[in-house]
């Protein structure tokens, strides 16, 4: 569960209680009584009106509402040609869940705003070979969430035919073609692998830790260096915030992507 969602659900739980206790609201939420308490400071720094400490439990002033979505004209621009994207380019999977967001939004939104939503004059049409491209996104999707170890049989670009055991680390959209960052068992060191030459894929169930292993960020930083190897200019959007770097001085460029 990421940690936005946890949060709400933890609010939610709040909410349908007089008083818990913070190893009941860490039961609901599935996570350690150290995490709860944490979260727990978080939301009260950010002004949730949360009462209580820990070893004793906590309560939320009778009242409390979360604040209503509020969106810009052009956030919402934003908002609906990321949809269009991911429709025209991602898996059924995703398709669907991100229609299911728009509407969700849509209904939370004043009038003169749900034009701007609906009706952004922006597009990204798909066509035939969308489908394929995207062919396995959602299983790859999914082992990477669970990291899961992948089992596929893959063509290169030069026709050399493969089969390998990878971790999926990260899928990167480049507009016409979608990679797959992982660590190839057969090689023994980082790669990325188009999922439209993919012949065959199968989760394995057996797992692995990027935090005692490869992972994406170790991912990264190397392909980065092969970019400034190379004097390439830094592409947008390779990163989460989470694994967002140091803020390098103006004028240097980074890169980062080692393809078969």
């Amino acid at each position: 569960m990421r940690r936005a969602d946890r949060l709400f659900q933890l609010i939610q739980a709040l909410r349908t209680r007089r008083f818990a206790t913070g190893q009941e609201l860490a039961d609901v939420l599935g996570v350690s009584k150290r995490t709860l308490y944490r979260d727990v400071q978080d939301l009260q720094r950010s002004g949730v009106p949360i009462r209580g400490e820990a070893g004793v439990g906590y309560r939320l002033e009778r009242g409390f509402e979360l604040p209503p979505l509020t969106f810009t004209s052009e956030e919402l621009e934003g908002l609906a040609l990321g949809a269009r994207i991911v429709s025209a380019w991602g898996d059924d999977e995703l398709a669907k869940a991100v229609a299911s967001a728009i509407s969700k939004i849509e209904a939370v939104i004043p009038g003169g705003l749900r034009e701007a939503l609906l009706d952004a004059p922006l597009f990204a049409p798909g066509y035939g070979r969308a489908a394929y491209m995207a062919r396995y996104l959602d299983l790859v999707r999914h082992a990477i969430t669970a990291r899961d170890v992948v089992r596929l049989r893959y063509t290169r670009e030069d026709g050399e035919v493969s089969e390998r055991e990878i971790r999926p680390l990260g899928l990167y959209f480049w507009g016409n073609k979608w990679t797959l960052a992982a660590w190839c068992e057969l090689r023994q060191d980082y790669r990325s692998f188009r999922p439209d030459r993919m012949e065959t894929v199968e989760r394995t169930g057996r797992r692995f830790d990027p935090d005692a292993g490869p992972n994406l960020e170790e991912y990264l930083r190397r392909t980065e260096q092969e970019g400034l190897d190379r004097g390439e200019p830094e592409p947008r959007g390779m990163r989460t915030p989470s694994l967002a770097p140091p803020q390098r001085q103006p004028g240097s460029s980074q890169r980062g992507q080692t393809s078969l």
